[in-house]
């Protein structure tokens, strides 16, 4: 079912039982207030039969019941009984009509003074009058003939008034529903053309001001990021295809010599080196497209706390056991009163990888083979800066340099394959920290690394 429709009944229900429910109170109110009304014109003609009856003596029965036969105010089927001490019929208004009433009855009166009750159709009023010392029971029965039919329009009137106003509601719900709903139709339509082939379709966000607007910013962002996903991985595939030819089609050229071609021991051997230094460099292609790779797939959902100063200098010691010319310095900026103030939750081998790559390219790219490692903190970030004299990056490739398999200009003799740094992006990224570059050509780069720390 369309969440049109859903909508549509789903207000129709709500209003057409708001409308279901005040009929239904205003029904019985107005049916409550009617017979209490009633009730009380029986009161007052019992009362006043009593008080002709009893208390005027030049009224007697036969002249009461002529006065109520011609009394303009008569009420439909009224009849009005009088009894004694003794339960004994002392007066009838009309002979023709009876009031159904027994002992009980008369009882309950003389008990509570005043009663209220029905016989069929008709109201039945039982009041108590007393007079020099003698208790009279006084009966008045009537049917409201006038009453029940203004129930009976009212009646009428709301049920005509709720049918009609449920075929309004639905029709306003259908219109309304179709109305708001009608961006996403338009949404639909518009998803339904994007492929692949053109991830740069956006939606209209309507400026954003209601929740369809915010659905389709929230949408756009996430085709943003999905282009930019499909963008990595065809650069990926595009740079890994270009990095992986080069090694394979000289170890292919070098093999095909071998065997064509009669060669002595130590020409053998020289082909053999060369071989070796490929695959070598197949190798670390290989770690750095793993290295692009990992994080992708990575989450650290289940984060431990880790000590930043710890892992650096794990970096630092695996470096230097690797490559003993590296001269890497590790300083404090100053001393941390409380280690969680350098304590972040995130992946240890991870957060390796990033001051493994930053302070290997740092000693790298610098004639002096040396890295400066500065740990720092403030109120909210443990904050980490890798420094060195080396040979800088222009300033128009800073905004680039972090892209996978870009390298400057100034750093295509030096071996690498421009992925280190792309790398240490999305580990700090994943960590919810920043990285920053700062750096002049000849006089070396800083790099920035911001974790949130432990509060």
């Amino acid at each position: 079912m369309k969440i049109q429709t859903k909508i549509a009944i789903q207000f129709s229900l709500i209003v057409g039982s708001l409308l279901a429910i005040f009929s239904f109170v205003i029904y019985q109110l107005f049916a409550e207030f009617r017979e209490q009304e009633y009730y009380d014109r029986l009161k007052s003609k019992a009362i006043t039969t009593a008080q002709l009856l009893i208390k005027v003596d030049e009224i007697d029965r036969d002249l009461l019941k002529i006065i109520d036969k011609n009394t303009l105010t008569a009420l439909v089927d009224e009849k009005v009984l009088v009894f004694d001490q003794q339960n004994k019929l002392f007066y009838s208004s009309l002979d023709d009509h009876v009031i159904h009433y027994g002992n009980d009855l008369l009882n309950r009166v003389r008990k509570e003074k005043y009663v209220e009750t029905s016989d069929d159709e008709n109201e039945v009023v039982g009041l108590l009058y007393e007079l020099n010392g003698q208790n009279y029971i006084i009966l008045a029965s009537a049917y409201d003939k006038f009453g029940h039919s203004k129930m009976a329009n009212l009646r009428d009137i709301l049920y005509s008034g709720l049918v009609i106003g449920i075929l309004i509601t639905v029709l306003l719900g259908i219109f309304f529903a179709g109305n708001a709903l009608g961006p996403v139709n338009q949404f639909i339509s518009q998803i339904s053309t994007i492929t692949a082939n053109n991830l740069r379709e956006r939606l209209d966000e309507r400026h954003g001001k209601d929740e369809i607007g915010q659905l389709a910013a929230a949408f756009n962002k996430m085709m943003y990021r999905l282009e930019q996903s499909f963008e990595l991985q065809k650069s990926f595939v595009s740079h890994a295809s270009h990095e992986l030819r080069t090694p394979l089609a000289a170890l292919k050229s070098e093999v095909e010599i071998s065997l064509d071609e009669k060669l002595s021991v130590a020409q053998h051997r020289g082909i053999l080196e060369n071989i070796r230094k490929d695959i070598n460099r197949l190798i670390a292609l290989s770690n750095s497209l793993l290295q692009i790779v990992r994080p992708l797939k990575s989450s650290i959902n289940s984060a431990a706390e880790v000590r930043i100063d710890d892992v650096v200098f794990q970096a630092q010691d695996d470096l230097l056991l690797s490559k003993p010319e590296y001269r890497i310095s590790v300083e404090y900026a100053k001393e941390p009163e409380n280690e969680k103030h350098i304590t972040v939750l995130g992946d240890e081998p991870l957060l390796k990888t990033v001051f493994t790559n930053l302070i290997s390219n740092a000693c790298k790219y610098s004639a002096n083979h040396q890295a400066l490692v500065i740990i720092n903190f403030n109120e909210t970030h443990t904050l980490v800066s890798v420094q060195d004299e080396g040979i800088g990056i222009p300033a128009e490739d800073l905004t680039a340099i972090f892209e996978p398999f870009y390298r400057s200009k100034n750093a295509l003799t030096i071996s690498g394959f421009g992925v280190g740094l792309s790398v240490c992006k999305r580990i700090v990224e994943l960590h919810k920290g920043k990285i920053h570059v700062d750096s002049q050509l000849q006089h070396g780069s800083k790099f920035l690394v911001e974790l949130p720390h432990i509060s």
